[in-house]
């Protein structure tokens, strides 16, 4: 499938998983989220990543929240999902399960657990799954933050593949940043390049990457999709001030600067916004008084950017 490059031009949502209390993805609230994220400006979603909760949920729920995100979303805009597993094998298996769904672009990880991975390793592990697939395939790059880790040089290997049209860059370092532009380069319109630093984005955009996917898209979408425009206006220091604007939003709802109420203050603040009809999360994120009190504030001050 060929994409328009103004697809990937903008803001897309690495989009959080609301989920009743018995830990089932909730279709009501999944209906009204895909509505707002086409409010908020969204280009594309991104299903069952970290934000997504994607590692934590059964395969039958995964299931469910591709299929009910492609009924809901009815073609309006690419929905991309996570496969990513320990092996090739297992990866392959939930190429299998989703590709033939509705799925737009396959994403992959590094995986979560490898001993004594080697470039070559590695590159093979990717190889296969990237042949394997059916459709599109994007590559979800997390640098120091993954327990395996992919090399900037393997990282320019894998995107080189002319399957590999999506690159969601959340490394924040340097080396990786030239790594992706030197493969946009070779690739010649053919990759397009996200960053996923949901606090630090303007370089990247500056630098050449097509747009964002960002993990509290769920909310902050039109705040990502303004910076966007910004940058590609030639507007920099306008993006950089609200790209740092942002940053203090981001701060208060993920409970300050060591996000420590993460997912537990974003899901909340969805509740509160009247997207979401809980805050379950399955991960071990709690809501502090500080950060309930905080996101009450952003509500009262942001009202323009979460409800536009």
């Amino acid at each position: 499938m060929k994409f328009a490059k103004s697809v990937f031009q903008g803001a897309w949502s690495a989009m959080s998983t609301p989920l009743t209390p018995n830990a089932e993805v909730d279709a009501d609230a999944l209906e009204k989220l895909v509505e707002h994220q086409l409010a908020l400006g969204i280009k594309g979603l991104f299903l069952a990543g970290t934000a997504g909760e994607g590692p934590f949920l059964p395969d039958r729920e995964r299931a469910r929240l591709l299929d009910l995100t492609v009924r809901f979303v009815a073609g309006r805009m690419p929905i991309a999902m996570q496969i990513t597993d320990n092996s090739a094998e297992r990866m392959i298996e939930n190429l299998e399960r989703y590709q033939d769904r509705g799925l737009d672009i396959a994403v992959i990880a590094p995986p979560f657990f490898q001993s004594d991975e080697t470039d070559d390793f590695l590159c093979g592990l990717y190889t296969r799954v990237i042949e394997a697939s059916q459709v599109p395939v994007g590559i979800y790059n997390r640098g120091r933050f993954s327990s395996v880790a992919v090399s900037p040089t393997l990282l320019g290997r894998i995107l080189d593949h002319p399957k590999v049209i999506l690159v969601k860059d959340s490394a924040s370092q340097e080396e990786y940043k030239q790594a992706v532009l030197a493969a946009k380069q070779r690739r010649k319109g053919e990759l397009a390049a996200l960053c996923g630093d949901e606090f630090d984005c303007v370089p990247y955009l500056r630098d050449g990457y097509d747009g964002v996917l960002f993990g509290g898209g769920c909310f902050n979408g039109a705040y990502a999709d303004r910076i966007c425009q910004l940058v590609r206006e030639g507007r920099v220091d306008d993006a950089q001030k609200l790209q740092e604007h942002l940053a203090s939003v981001l701060f208060k709802v993920f409970g300050g600067e060591t996000l420590g109420c993460w997912m537990a203050g974003q899901k909340e603040l969805m509740v509160r916004l009247g997207v979401f009809n809980s805050a379950k999360t399955l991960m071990n994120y709690h809501l502090t008084p500080e950060c309930s009190a905080a996101i009450d504030e952003v509500i009262r001050d942001e009202r323009s950017w979460l409800l536009p």
